[in-house]
């Protein structure tokens, strides 16, 4: 055959064969003829009669419903369509997709129809919507009927499916967004039922399914892509009334050309001019009225007051118009500010607003939810509008809870998991985020600050960066910090406590303030002695461990601690335990001399507050060849005293002694010792290697958590508790503390 044939000119299509020949053929009738298909095997044969037969009805159909004349007729061809797609052996998309993009056309082009005509039209296509996402044109008519016809049956009985499907299989509503405005208007006619939100909760419960955990990951998403469009869509005609940018409408369409479109309506809002300035003195209170900008469904609403601040407001003569969150955020000169939606908009917004605010009490879906609003995805008009991020003062009682953003934001903040309370921050650097919005001056923030308290809460009980969360909140938040903490907010307090505590600010003024804020208060008073009682013991600590060799230093703890009365009593106790470390010496002189004990070859005074001073006493022991001093006061002029007469000891444990390089270089002189237990002490590399060099008998040797464990040690070590280290640790930890507290006036 030159030319080709077109599936309209088929006539028939025959399946032939012959009996005792292998052949699989297709007979096809076209006028002039047939035509002789032969196949490799009987698979494929059925397979080109099949494909062959469907494109043959495809081209009847498409003919036999572009003109239609009768539409009984229309409706019966259409059942036929659809049972023929039912029941085709080919399994192919497009086997479902032909049919429904043959009835979206005709519904193009056919505008006309009677609403029962189109409800009838919809259940005779039903079976096929539900493996198949319906056509972009086809979901066009969907949104019509939903909007005309929100209480028709058909929205319950054959939408539901279709879109609990897309929302369980829809990967991104950006390749195909008449799917999301198909949702979109869907879920606005169920709100329009006599339940309302009643239908509208029952759904997203069938959504998520009777399990603690939802079993379709796409369902979230989409939802939530869902809800930010249609919020976006409440506040698009002022967005576009404000940077003439093409709405989603516009998009969906094809934009105009610029010269079609409307053109930007004047908006100056609190726009700085150096000019007025010398102006606004002569201003009058006549002439500080209202600016209003309305367009078809919103109205913004503008009132400056007499105390205006003369740098932030309009200027008709500068093409560039402030951010209006800005606005808000910086300038004290703006009154009020109120947005009027339109009965539409503000039915769709408290709608959509309330299914947020069903998301967010799912336990399962709040960690994903929290990540996808950490952004604040949302205008920044409709962050302004106090309808949708907090409570109005208008609202009646009964209506407070359908228009909060606020509960959402609560919600998270009241999540102990770090993965959901976390997106209460930024972002990144530089970009605000909830928490700021809700914080004391924030647009968002009509609650004296409570909210922010529970935030501030939540996230110092999670912050694994403590000190530079508080360091951002003094830099940023410490006069909402100060003002909750004065009102008796106990978390404010901790706050304040902390920031003395690590030392988050150097200004002395700034610390003194903070001291004052906490005075103020019972709560806070309580807990602030609290805090100086923990510097005192601090300071306690310090001298008793010998942190610091400075003399100056010392005197000045002990003057600091002797200036109020607690810090005197606990210099007291201090003293009586240093005397207690005296009169264990003298026990142990008393022991040593009440008896025979020249042949004594093993001694523990493990754990115990001995001293150099009992050294004068260990000498008389000649026969000694183990020694454990761990954990005890025993220092540099003890150990030289035993290194002059003890020559035949063995063993000799320092473990966590305030011994230094002074005394363990005396040890060079015991050649007989075996074994050496130095961990935690101040011992350097260099005289390690000394040590080692001049004891020729030494076998073990542990010399964990000081200078020289970074260097070469003996293989052969003893074992012993992993934490017997803890204690010398903790002085090290005490020293670097100590360092970083500031002498406050006790």
């Amino acid at each position: 055959m030159e030319n080709s044939v077109s599936y309209s000119a088929i006539e028939d299509v025959q399946l032939l064969s012959w009996e005792n020949a292998p052949k699989y053929c297709l007979q096809l009738t076209i006028p002039g003829g047939t035509v002789l298909l032969q196949a490799a095997n009987s698979y494929l044969r059925d397979q080109w009669f099949h494909s062959l037969q469907w494109k043959k009805k495809i081209y009847k159909y498409k003919k036999v419903l572009s003109h239609p004349s009768r539409w009984e007729v229309v409706l019966k061809e259409i059942r036929t369509l659809v049972d023929m797609a039912l029941t085709s052996p080919l399994q192919d998309d497009s086997i479902n997709q032909a049919p429904l993009e043959i009835v979206s056309k005709l519904l193009s082009e056919n505008t006309n129809l009677t609403t029962q005509e189109h409800e009838n039209i919809i259940v005779a296509i039903a079976p096929l919507l539900e493996n198949n996402h319906p056509p972009p044109d086809l979901c066009e008519f969907f949104c019509k009927h939903c909007r005309e016809r929100p209480r028709s049956m058909v929205v319950i009985e054959v939408f539901t499916p279709v879109v609990q499907r897309i929302l369980k299989h829809n990967m991104d509503f950006g390749k195909c967004p008449r799917l999301r405005l198909f949702t979109q208007e869907y879920i606005l006619a169920l709100n329009e039922l006599n339940a309302g939100m009643e239908v509208v909760k029952k759904f997203i419960q069938s959504m998520h399914g009777p399990t603690g955990h939802c079993p379709h990951p796409r369902v979230l998403p989409n939802l939530v892509a869902v809800c930010l469009a249609a919020i976006y869509s409440c506040y698009e005609e002022f967005i576009n009334s404000r940077d003439n940018s093409p709405s989603l409408k516009e998009i969906r369409n094809g934009c105009q050309q610029p010269c079609d479109r409307k053109p930007t309506l004047p908006l100056r809002l609190l726009h700085p001019s150096p000019d007025l300035v010398s102006q606004e003195a002569t201003l009058s209170e006549a002439r500080l009225k209202s600016v209003v900008v309305a367009s078809s469904e919103i109205h913004v609403e503008v009132e400056r007051t007499s105390t205006a601040k003369p740098a932030l407001t309009a200027s008709a003569g500068n093409d560039s118009e402030p951010n209006l969150i800005d606005c808000l955020m910086v300038s004290p000169a703006c009154s009020s500010m109120s947005i009027e939606l339109g009965p539409q908009a503000n039915r769709t917004l408290g709608c959509y607003v309330e299914i947020l605010k069903l998301l967010s009490d799912y336990d399962d879906w709040r960690p994903s939810l929290a990540s996808l609003l950490q952004p604040i995805p949302f205008p920044k008009e409709a962050l302004a509008h106090e309808k949708f991020t907090k409570t109005p003062q208008v609202t009646p009682p009964h209506l407070i809870s359908s228009r909060e953003l606020k509960y959402v934001i609560q919600r998270f903040a009241e999540d102990p998991r770090q993965e959901v309370h976390s997106c209460l921050l930024s972002v990144r650097a530089g970009k605000d985020g909830w928490f700021q919005l809700y914080s004391p001056g924030g647009v968002a923030c009509d609650d004296d600050g409570e909210l922010f308290a529970s935030m501030v809460h939540i996230l110092m009980g999670s912050c694994y960066k403590t000190k530079k969360f508080l360091l951002s909140l003094a830099e940023n938040k410490l006069g909402p910090c100060m003002l909750l903490a004065l009102r008796g907010n106990q978390t404010m307090v901790e706050i304040l406590c902390l920031m003395l505590e690590y030392n988050i600010t150097d200004n002395n003024d700034t610390q003194l303030q903070i001291i004052s804020t906490l005075e103020s208060t019972d709560v806070g008073k309580r807990m602030y002695e609290q805090l100086c009682d923990r510097q005192r013991e601090i300071l306690c600590l310090m001298l008793e461990y010998n942190i610091t060799d400075n003399n100056d230093t010392q005197l000045q703890i002990i003057s600091t601690l002797e200036s109020t009365d607690v810090g005197k009593r606990m210099y007291e106790q201090l003293c009586d335990r240093q005397r207690e470390l005296k009169e264990l010496d003298a026990d142990l002189a008393r022991l040593l001399s009440s008896g025979s004990f020249g042949n004594l070859e093993n001694l523990s005074l493990a754990f115990t507050n001995v001293t150099s001073a009992c050294a004068e006493h260990l000498i008389k022991l000649p026969s000694l060849k183990q020694l454990n001093l761990w954990s005890t006061q025993f220092g540099d002029a003890g150990l030289r005293l035993l290194s002059e007469h003890l020559t035949m000891l063995q063993v000799l444990n320092l473990c966590e002694t305030p011994v230094t390089d002074a005394g363990l270089l005396a040890l060079s002189s015991m050649k007989s010792l075996c074994s050496l237990n130095m961990n935690s002490t101040k011992l350097s590399a260099d005289t390690y290697e000394d040590l080692k060099a001049k004891l020729p008998n030494l076998k073990e040797v542990d010399v964990r958590y000081t200078e020289a464990w970074l260097g070469p040690r003996l293989e052969v070590q003893p074992e012993r508790d992993r934490d017997s280290g803890s204690s010398e640790s903790s002085k090290r930890r005490l020293a670097g503390r100590c360092e970083r507290t500031a002498f406050w006036e006790l």
